[in-house]
């Protein structure tokens, strides 16, 4: 990455302008809450601009009472408030080779933050869902046309689809990000929040809820935003759903100088889905040796876990090759090489670091 060329928006990488795409450098990470200001920040259509008191949401589909509920309604129900890390599925796009499109994320398109919102499990009750039912497909209000030939002509919203277990699980109706009202690019006033998901799945600008009896189909979660599963000797478009196990360094950063005979801390973050992170490793030497680090604080459910080592730099000087290492609850390790089937999503395969000691 040539980071001298970068452009910078309210000391955020821009990755794009329009739309708006914009990575929180990863070598600013210093607690477990990522700043408000600092998340990154991830459109694909302008930022729609809603009026807060104008706002509904509607629950439909397969239900027995659909209805609306508008902003000041939805904050009558009960409430809680949860950790949940989100990582966009195309984060360190940038480390693929050979070079792909897309937006070339580096390893800042990741965050965790405190969202605050009612459960989606109490308006499905409301709703009274069928017994044939089996999805729930969110809708933003975000959306446009697309130049992609594979996409329906004319205009589409952003919608993806969970299973109505999950949705019933944990996934939540979020107006809040650390404690204040959510800000117009993540997603104001309400958006979805799924736990454990890459976050093409926590739609922003929710203004649908619709219960189906049906696989969803759109072109978020066929075309775009899927991988090749293979079954034997088949391959198929699967939709993108649960992160992968994955750690980053975020200091000592790409390119940086370390003194020599010196402790240097190197430290970063690593997460998972479906389990917690129980051991993160790191080598200083390209892969040929591995240290484990300390993990700092309890894990907690659907959120990254941040781990530190003090490092004991060579007396010569020279490049380093950093590398992290993580392994969760469920014996789980990151992969050495992306694999392919995944194109340009679910990146998790080792990242190397190279740092200057002198």
């Amino acid at each position: 990455m040539d980071e001298t060329s970068e452009k910078f928006i309210s000391g955020k990488i821009v990755r794009g302008e329009s739309p708006l795409n914009l990575e929180m450098p990863f070598e600013k990470l210093e607690a477990f809450l990522t700043p408000t200001e600092s998340f990154y920040v991830r459109t694909h259509f302008p930022i729609p601009a809603i009026d807060r008191d104008a706002w509904w949401l509607r629950v439909e589909g397969e239900v027995e009472k659909p209805f609306a509920i508008n902003y000041e309604q939805l904050l009558e129900f009960e409430s809680i408030t949860v950790p949940v890390t989100l990582e966009c599925a195309g984060n360190s796009r940038n480390f693929l080779e050979p070079k792909v499109k897309g937006v070339q994320w580096g390893l800042g398109a990741v965050g965790t933050a405190e969202w605050t919102g009612v459960p989606l499990s109490i308006l499905l009750d409301r709703a009274g869902v069928e017994a044939n039912a089996s999805e729930v497909i969110l809708e933003g209000t975000d959306g446009g046309m697309l130049d992609d030939p594979k996409s329906p002509p004319g205009k589409l919203r952003f919608a993806r689809s969970v299973p109505l277990k999950k949705a019933r699980h944990d996934v939540l109706l979020a107006y809040k990000m650390n404690g204040s009202e959510l800000p117009p690019e993540h997603g104001f006033p309400v958006r979805a929040i799924v736990p454990g998901w890459y976050a093409m799945a926590s739609i922003k600008w929710l203004q649908r809820i619709i219960v189906t009896d049906e696989p969803f189909t759109g072109y978020y979660q066929t075309i775009d935003y899927a991988y090749w599963n293979r079954r034997a000797e088949v391959a198929e478009l699967t939709p993108l759903t649960e992160m992968q196990i994955k750690a980053e360094i975020a200091k000592p950063a790409e390119g940086e100088t370390v003194p020599a005979n010196s402790s240097v801390r190197v430290h970063g973050a690593a997460w998972t889905s479906d389990g917690e992170i129980t051991k993160v490793e790191l080598s200083t030497d390209g892969g040929s040796t591995w240290n484990e680090t300390n993990l700092l604080s309890e894990p907690k459910p659907n959120a990254w876990r941040l781990w530190e080592f003090n490092w004991q730099t060579p007396r010569t000087p020279g490049t380093q090759t950093l590398i992290a290492r993580a392994t969760d609850s469920l014996g789980r390790t990151q992969p050495v090489l992306h694999d392919a089937d995944r194109g340009t999503y679910m990146i998790n395969h080792l990242l190397p670091i190279q740092v200057e000691v002198c």
